[in-house]
């Protein structure tokens, strides 16, 4: 009992460790001070910056709150749309930096090159609701912008800050993470990527990450794992070696499937506006189903225990209901994910191999067990006939 409890306790602060790390501050956590609302957001990988935006496709009008935290004084920020490339040329910004007097000037500022200074003038779509505020070293810029997209949902983004001389804009430095903050943005998945050569955007690649870590843990380990103790077992030699396998294969399963699970969290809790309701209520399930799995391992009786029937009873079903759920939540990532074709046929391929390896290994289980079981009965026979006739010599 004692080491149950131990076993129970590190189990507890595995995963607690895991909760406290997925709910970590990120821009959803962030409250406005005017109770506005904004159905995503995304952390933006340098210069301390944060994007929370609103996005009607019907009206193509995209509601923004850009965030700059950290600002040194005197300091001038921007964000910007490029509609025609992911550089700077042809961006269509919006600026805004704390004057002498106090008060905080925002402007637009279409740029046709790499000399031109942040000159007010308009932009090359509509913009209305433009205002800024600056307290606390952080400066927020608010806009809706009204976006004919040419390539569905998708914008390219940039943002940037500089130095003031007085009200005068210098030009930003031209090294480190101010050349960096380049990205694109799909404004209904949520998902951004870095065009810079300095990386990919961290969101997506939290995503990639979830979706290997389930994919590996959940649909191929645990069903090689069930794959192992149902057919290896039959062989006498195998014994005990089957159990300790199959208890490594999904104990490493597990523990990988709750660090993706945990990511899958953490990716919903940057992406308030951005839904999987079923994706998300089966990675729940499996959770809470694998997690009563580990633990009900803890109390397996003995195989001569008269409860020990219907403890396999209770394992099997939930094991086999966790292996069914896994795989199809696998394919609803995949079409969340939408990677190239190859990966979602490189999955099918091996559930396909999977399910062929189990259908012949049942076959050939089952020859093997009415085989053994034959010979045990014409032993048994063969016992008795040689007991009778012992008798009667």
């Amino acid at each position: 009992m004692a080491k149950f409890s131990n076993l129970l306790l590190c189990l507890s602060v595995f995963i607690f460790i895991i909760i406290k790390s997925v709910l970590a501050q990120t821009c959803s956590n962030y409250k406005f001070s005017s109770n506005l609302l904004f159905k995503s957001c995304n952390d933006l990988p340098v210069l301390d910056s944060f994007l929370h935006y609103t996005y009607d496709s019907s009206s193509g009008d995209l509601q923004i709150a850009y965030r700059h935290t950290k600002l040194t004084s005197g300091k001038w920020v921007a964000w910007a749309v490029n509609p025609t490339s992911t550089g700077m040329v042809g961006a269509q910004a919006i600026v805004a930096y704390p004057q002498q007097d106090g008060t905080i000037r925002v402007y637009t500022s279409p740029i046709s090159g790499y000399q031109t200074s942040l000159q007010e003038a308009d932009l090359s779509f509509n913009v209305s609701e433009l205002s800024a505020t600056y307290q606390n070293n952080e400066m927020v810029i608010y806009a809706t912008l009204n976006l004919p997209l040419a390539n569905g949902a998708t914008i390219n983004t940039l943002w940037q800050d500089g130095s003031l001389s007085g009200n005068s804009l210098l030009a930003h430095p031209t090294s480190g993470n101010n050349v960096r903050s380049v990205s694109t943005l799909n404004l209904v998945s949520g998902s951004s990527a870095s065009t810079s050569n300095g990386g990919g955007d961290s969101k997506l690649r939290k995503r990639n990450i979830h979706g290997i870590l389930n994919g590996v843990s959940w649909g191929i380990m645990m069903p090689i794992g069930a794959i192992i103790a149902r057919y290896l077992r039959v062989a006498k030699s195998a014994d005990p070696a089957w159990f300790y396998i199959h208890v490594f294969c999904q104990s490493s399963a597990y523990i990988i499937g709750v660090a993706g699970w945990a990511t899958g969290l953490k990716l919903g809790g940057e992406s308030p506006g951005i839904q999987f309701g079923t994706h998300r209520a089966i990675g729940i399930a499996l959770f809470c189903l694998a997690t009563v799995q580990v633990f009900a391992m803890f109390l397996r009786p003995k195989p001569e225990h008269k409860y020990r029937l219907y403890w396999n009873i209770y394992h099997q079903t939930i094991g086999y209901t966790v292996i069914v759920l896994a795989v199809v939540n696998v394919f609803k990532g995949l079409d969340i994910l939408s990677p190239e074709k190859q990966w979602r046929n490189a999955y099918t391929a091996i559930i396909v191999a999977l399910g062929i390896a189990a259908t012949v290994l049942e076959a050939f289980t089952w020859y093997v067990v009415i085989k053994r079981g034959k010979a045990e009965e014409s032993a048994k026979t063969a016992q008795l006939g040689n007991a009778g006739r012992s008798q009667y010599a």
